[in-house]
């Protein structure tokens, strides 16, 4: 899906997105907007970015997190605190 992460991390993302939003997984392309497209609310995106957050243990600062509108969004905000992590 990208070459921002390793396959493992993209996938601990989009299984996060999963159960977050109950979607299919066929539905998480990079350009997928949470709210619009996937039904996410502001509280939705909230706890997404929280779980990714316990997940990898890294903190997304609050204008990070502002920033979050697409599946392709939460990750390349990920990518930017874990580069060393990267494929």
């Amino acid at each position: 899906m990208n070459n921002i992460l390793s396959e493992a991390d993209t996938n601990a993302v989009l299984d996060i997105i999963i159960e977050q939003l109950d979607v299919e997984k066929s539905q998480l392309t990079p350009e997928a907007r949470l709210e619009e497209d996937l039904g996410a609310d502001s509280l939705d995106v909230m706890e997404i970015t929280m779980a990714v957050e316990g997940q990898f243990d890294i903190s997304v600062s609050d204008e990070a997190a502002e920033r979050i509108s697409t599946v392709g969004d939460v990750l390349e905000a990920l990518s930017g605190l874990m580069p060393q992590r990267r494929a």
